[in-house]
């Protein structure tokens, strides 16, 4: 799988997030629950999934061949919830 970014955009919300764009490499997209994201004009997907032990939320869209990352953080601990009951 091949990931893109906006430079700006990743130095951006790693200082909101503290989390990297370039952790995708590790995201377990085996076990993830993929969902669309129907807030934005644009076809979005957020995607609730783990990097190591810590679950994590992605929000992408797909260009071409490509994955466009749009934003990626430590989920919340409402979201972990919901993410065990499922």
């Amino acid at each position: 799988m091949t990931y893109e970014w906006d430079e700006t955009k990743r130095r951006t919300n790693f200082g909101k997030h503290r989390a990297d764009f370039e952790q995708a490499d590790v995201f377990d997209w085996d076990t993830a629950r993929v969902e669309p994201d129907p807030r934005h004009a644009e076809e979005r997907y957020r995607a609730t999934g783990f990097i190591g032990d810590r679950l994590h939320v992605l929000v992408f869209t797909v260009r071409g061949d490509d994955i466009r990352i749009i934003s990626l953080r430590k989920a919340t601990p409402g979201e972990v919830r919901r993410h065990a009951a499922t």
